[in-house]
């Protein structure tokens, strides 16, 4: 008898039933904002040696900002760093230099040159998420474009709704980022692209209509297919339709 298993601890990657656990085959949706991201890393990537390579990925919560930074991380070999309260820029460098497989050295200056160093002999782009928390103290985002300047390597800085705003007041760093790239509220294109993917259910047009209508974020939508899924597995059904819908989602 198959398993059901929902993998939602990694967000857009999802697995469908399968007889083994073997043989899963995880499923990565690639939403509108997941190809604006590649998008922007292709123009990074692809960008001449005379333009700065630092680019900004920004929107509201629960629109899959980290989990594609993660996922993307990994199909790229680029170095993901997630920023935290009152990091420094020692700090920082730290955390690269242990993405880099080095062992920190004591000094700031000794750390940085240990970066540059390495990623001169092995370039990889940086993601550097929850900028946010950088945003009160730009010493250590000036040390990622230092970082930037001196190897080349694409620094790409993940954050919230106002981290734009917020950037733009200092000018010095803000005209350095040459792509941007804002997610938006899912689409109802992007919800039904997710539901045909991950649902082992099949859910009619006015059911993703709703769901459109009532659910934000991500993870309230695998929630939400999760939970149409097991109101058919309970009832015998083989298709989730408006009326069940609005059942399952409290009208």
């Amino acid at each position: 008898m198959a398993e059901h298993v929902i993998m939602k601890g990694f967000g857009l990657q999802n697995t469908k039933n399968q007889r083994s656990i073997d043989n899963m085959k995880p499923i990565f949706v690639k939403t509108k904002n997941v190809k604006g991201f590649i998008n922007l890393i292709h123009n990074l990537r692809n960008k001449p040696e005379n333009v700065t390579k630092i680019g900004l990925v920004y929107g509201n919560a629960g629109l899959g900002k980290t989990k594609t930074a993660l996922y993307l991380s990994i199909q790229y070999d680029a170095i993901y760093v997630r920023a935290t309260n009152s990091m420094s820029p020692k700090w920082m460098l730290e955390e690269i230099a242990k993405e880099l497989d080095e062992i920190p050295r004591f000094y700031t200056a000794d750390i940085f040159r240990q970066c540059v160093n390495t990623l001169k002999l092995n370039p990889q782009m940086i993601i550097v998420d929850e900028i946010d928390y950088l945003l009160a103290d730009f010493r250590t985002i000036e040390t990622l474009r230092d970082l930037h300047d001196e190897t080349g390597v694409p620094i790409i800085l993940v954050g919230m709704q106002l981290a734009k705003h917020k950037l733009k007041k200092h000018t010095h760093l803000f005209d350095r980022i040459s792509e941007i790239y804002k997610f938006s509220e899912f689409e109802y294109s992007d919800i039904k692209q997710i539901t045909e993917e991950i649902s082992e259910v099949e859910i009619t047009k006015d059911a993703v209509h709703l769901i459109h209508n009532k659910v934000k974020s991500f993870r309230q939508i695998v929630n939400t297919i999760d939970a149409f899924e097991k109101v058919a597995q309970a009832n015998g059904l083989t298709q989730i339709n408006e009326n069940i819908a609005m059942e399952v989602l409290g009208g």
